[in-house]
């Protein structure tokens, strides 16, 4: 059996025809990033308000790697999610140790309450389409 273009090398690995780098998923429109932004907040207060602030993280880890790529406004949200999480969980790790002292209870539960008031924040900016950087947060995440 012959082969049909004889002329052509044999690529053993094609590409799909719409390859993208970045995971291969095609941009968001401006109203899903807005949706995911809201979640990239949404997620992880409520995963903090389930497990009294220790797992909080996971929402915003999770929608940051899943979505990071898929557009700038997603992307800055779910940073800014993420930051937030790792700025309470050093509070939260520091605050263990001065409960020693009873000024550990009052740190532990004020880190809550940022991130409770920052998430709640985040979820109306990303709502509203708005670009935002929470106040007191160094940027671990971009």
């Amino acid at each position: 059996m012959s082969d049909p273009t004889p002329n052509t090398p044999h690529d053993p690995y094609p590409q799909a025809p719409d390859y993208r780098p970045g995971g291969g998923q095609a941009p968001m429109s401006p109203q899903d990033e807005r949706t995911w932004g809201l979640i990239a907040h949404a997620a992880p207060l409520g995963a903090m308000l389930a497990s009294a602030g220790t797992l909080g993280f996971v929402g915003s880890l999770v929608v940051y790697v899943l979505y990071k790529d898929r557009g700038p406004f997603v992307r800055a949200h779910a940073a800014n999610s993420l930051t937030v999480q790792i700025t309470t969980a050093i509070i939260l790790v520091i605050s263990l140790p001065l409960m020693l002292l009873l000024v550990g209870f009052v740190t532990f539960g004020a880190a809550l309450l940022y991130a409770l008031v920052v998430h709640v924040i985040g979820c109306i900016k990303a709502y509203n389409g708005e670009w935002w950087t929470p106040p007191f947060t160094p940027r671990f995440v971009s």
